[in-house]
């Protein structure tokens, strides 16, 4: 797979992408990621990529040209998923996570100031957010899909199970775990993942998995009923 971020502050993802399973995604193949940065790509000789929105308003918006000029600079980018982060976009979900996984290239394209030109909306696919707040710029929702995505592509975890076991990748949330010590302050390990059982701790898990669901996130006890 190959993830191509667009953005004014590349610095901050050849950070990212050194490290840990970012950097280890890499090394094996699985992945291939690049970084444009947006302002090699205007005609301004100040490499300016803002302006002043017509009609008024606060904030500066990122101008159409240097956001197009950068996708189209992109090796592959017809054949490219071309995604916006945006607060006005489809909230992000593992559900969706998964299906960007399978796909061979993705273009993630990071707004930046009071917004950008609406017709950068022309030359994406679609638009995601992270969440129901709004931040300075798309980056960190961009580190949070690539992140999201990278981990679920073949040979980058040791096991298909570190991923599959995971709250939100069934529609639950995570069953509790435990390491040593067994009793810390008096908080002990259940039983029953000290018996060696391990049809009754899978079922224990999924026991637990339910009920915190129930408890702290029961929309997604409801999405998942419906969806069953």
């Amino acid at each position: 797979m190959k993830i191509t971020v667009l953005t004014l502050f590349p610095e901050v993802f050849e950070a990212v992408f050194q490290h840990s399973m970012m950097w280890y995604a890499q090394s094996i193949g699985a992945v291939n990621t690049t970084v444009v940065n947006i302002r090699d790509h205007t005609t301004n000789k100040h490499k300016k990529v803002d302006d002043y929105a017509f009609g008024g308003g606060p904030g500066m918006l990122l101008q159409v040209e240097p956001i197009h000029r950068a996708i189209l600079s992109v090796e592959g980018n017809a054949t490219a998923r071309k995604i916006l982060l945006s607060p006005q976009g489809t909230p992000y979900t593992q559900e969706q996570a998964k299906e960007l996984a399978k796909l061979d290239h993705l273009i993630l394209v990071c707004g930046h100031y009071e917004g950008f030109d609406d017709r950068v909306r022309h030359f994406v696919d679609e638009e995601i957010s992270i969440g129901d707040y709004v931040m300075t710029g798309g980056e960190i929702g961009a580190m949070a899909i690539a992140d999201s995505v990278i981990r679920l592509l073949p040979g980058v975890l040791a096991s298909e199970e570190s991923f599959t076991d995971e709250s939100f990748y069934d529609g639950l949330l995570e069953y509790p775990q435990y390491t040593r010590p067994k009793d810390y302050l008096g908080l002990t390990v259940p039983d029953v993942l000290l018996s060696g059982n391990h049809a009754e701790i899978r079922k224990w898990r999924l026991e637990q998995s339910l009920k915190r669901t129930a408890e702290r996130r029961p929309d997604l006890l409801a999405k998942r009923n419906k969806k069953d």
